[in-house]
């Protein structure tokens, strides 16, 4: 009788992928315990929630566009099979059921659970500075049409499925309409890019080796990234042990604005923000820009765009196939998670 280890080749990457992301699941053990008990039924949930969150890391991992995909290769594929858990025989969970339970584990914030002890081992393995940081934020297209975008008292139900042109020449805004099909969806345009109905996420990177620490999903508008970052990096000073230990935070240049600097001061963080000098001046005091330090944040700041282009390419998180702004949440930093899993895989077979 053979088992399912002895078809996975000893140098396959998902075998160090899957003895972290085990670690990781080890120390959720007290959150699992807490889900059975809130099951409404008293007995265990249909689908155990660490095989639930490997599965979820798999979609991710392979780019695999629906939970009906997942279910249907998981049922032939023996290395999604030993990865997830499941022996050669077992049945495979039916598509609905998968996705009922997953809102399960979004309920108990197990993703984000799982997410901080992903951290948490790169932190043992001394991958992380733990106190020079970059921030950034990326659009996320919301599974939501312009159609669907009407006028919040209207009672016109028939708009949602109507003729392409009927928004046209119609001025419109997330103040007076709202998506009938996801209306934590906002209607938002950054730089030369259309309007569209989106979601912003969120990223607070660590300057050695660009792992992701934390991240966020929010509502699309104008002042969301330095909100977000404001709450990122004030987690992570808040974490650092030593208070008088220099925290630095790196930025573009759309972080540079007075209260976003001076709040950054009144934690006790130096802002190394990319001056935006454009017909303005900068709120980046000079003796900040001119230091070697800055010049390093300036640099290092850059590593945050690869989580992005991976999440958006590998993870599929360019249009979500979820809706609500928690749903979106938990997808976005499921993917962050499975970057850090990744990068971690390649930093260890370095740094073993």
């Amino acid at each position: 009788m053979h088992k399912l280890d002895e078809f996975v080749p000893k140098s396959h990457p998902l075998r160090s992928i899957r003895v972290m992301a085990n670690e990781a699941l080890a120390k959720m053990d007290r959150l699992f315990a807490g889900m059975y008990e809130a099951d409404i039924k008293g007995g265990r949930p249909s689908i155990a929630p660490e095989k639930l969150l490997r599965a979820m890391l798999i979609q991710v991992l392979y780019s695999i566009r629906s939970e009906r995909q997942l279910m249907e290769q998981v049922q032939y594929n023996l290395l999604f099979r030993w990865f997830i858990g499941l022996a050669m025989d077992d049945e495979v969970w039916v598509p609905t059921v998968f996705t009922k339970n997953r809102e399960r584990l979004i309920k108990h914030d197990a993703v984000i659970e799982f997410f901080n002890e992903v951290v948490a081992i790169a932190e043992k393995k001394r991958l992380l500075s733990g106190e020079h940081f970059s921030v950034d934020g990326t659009l996320i297209q919301a599974w939501a049409g312009h159609k669907s975008f009407v006028p919040k008292n209207s009672d016109d139900q028939d708009r949602d499925g109507g003729g392409a042109g009927d928004f046209k020449g119609e001025k419109r805004s997330n103040e007076t309409h709202q998506s009938t099909t996801d209306p934590d969806a906002r209607l938002y345009r950054k730089g030369k890019t259309a309007s569209e109905l989106r979601y912003m996420g969120h990223t607070l990177t660590d300057n050695r080796h660009g792992l992701v620490v934390n991240a966020r999903v929010t509502y699309a508008d104008g002042h969301a990234e330095r909100e977000a970052a404001k709450i990122m990096i004030n987690d992570a000073r808040q974490a650092v042990q030593d208070a008088s230990a220099e925290i630095t935070l790196g930025a573009d240049k759309g972080y540079d604005a007075q209260e976003f600097i001076e709040a950054c001061q009144d934690m006790k963080v130096t802002p190394h923000v990319a001056q935006n000098t454009a017909g303005r001046r900068s709120a980046v005091p000079d003796t900040i820009a001119s230091s070697v330090g800055y010049a390093i944040s300036q640099q290092k700041r850059k590593l945050i765009e690869q989580g992005f282009g991976w999440a958006k390419t590998v993870g599929r998180m360019r249009q979500v196939m979820v809706r609500g702004l928690k749903k979106v949440d938990q997808m976005f930093v499921l993917n962050m998670a499975a970057y850090n899993l990744v990068r971690l895989r390649s930093l260890v077979q370095v740094r073993p």
